[in-house]
């Protein structure tokens, strides 16, 4: 159980690194969001592997369901029309 449960958290810290990084590095601000979820989520996963259920519904509830819906309708509102600053 115990080789399962490294390779799991090898494998979240992973994401974890992988999708913070690409958040960062991205342009389209759209994908950087997505990255930003995808982040968001793994770290809920290793709040449910230290057995702390109620803060990983926490971070699922506040920063996936709240912040990540709310950078998207921001993005969703403020992108130009043709692509082209006037």
């Amino acid at each position: 159980m115990a080789l399962a449960e490294t390779v799991t958290f090898g494998f979240f810290a992973l994401v974890t690194l992988v999708s913070s990084v690409g958040m960062v590095l991205v342009r389209d601000v759209w994908h950087s969001a997505l990255l930003m979820g995808a982040a968001l989520l793994s770290i809920a996963v290793h709040y449910v592997m230290l057995q702390a259920e109620f803060v990983a519904a926490m971070q699922v509830l506040v920063y996936v369901g709240g912040v990540l819906v709310l950078i998207t309708f921001a993005v969703m509102l403020t992108q130009r029309k043709g692509g082209v600053a006037r």
